[in-house]
């Protein structure tokens, strides 16, 4: 498939994409005769694992590192999959991203809930102005003698 149907499929842009293909994390597994880049369904499959350890925050050169391990683990080398020590090795590296992974993930979910809690708040403060009544203002330009509403000045 050509990369535009390529970034419909992962979300991702056409200048992303070829961002990745850059820095070698995932090249066109062929080019047509005109020269267009085609991907397999490995190359998306790979752009995705891309996509999602972005958020993560996963830099490229770890992103590099997961995906040789992977490649390796599954036999893209040429050579098969690997055996013995080497298989240990590289499952381990898959561990650490792993807990990393899950590091992150339970840091954005602590992230997201305090956003919530505040949202949450804005929220419940807009409700209580909209159905307090306005203070009134005496024509001196002061408050009435009933003062204000604590509710509208108390800290959210």
């Amino acid at each position: 498939m050509q990369i535009g149907e390529v970034a419909a499929r992962t979300e991702l842009s056409l200048r992303t994409i070829r961002h990745y293909e850059e820095a070698g994390l995932v090249v066109p597994s062929a080019r047509s005769q005109g020269g267009f880049r085609l991907y397999t369904e490995g190359d998306v499959a790979r752009l995705m694992v891309i996509r999602r350890m972005k958020p993560l925050g996963f830099t490229l050169d770890r992103m590099r590192e997961l995906l040789a391990a992977t490649d390796r683990l599954d036999g893209h080398a040429g050579t098969g999959p690997p055996e013995g020590e080497e298989r240990e090795e590289l499952l381990e590296s898959l561990r650490g991203f792993e807990e990393a992974a899950c590091r992150r993930t339970a840091d954005l979910r602590t992230q997201l809930a305090r956003a919530e809690e505040f949202a949450t708040t804005l929220r419940e403060r807009i409700e209580r102005t909209e159905r307090t009544e306005p203070i009134k203002m005496g024509r001196t330009g002061e408050e009435s003698e009933s003062g204000p509403d604590p509710e509208l000045t108390a800290p959210a």
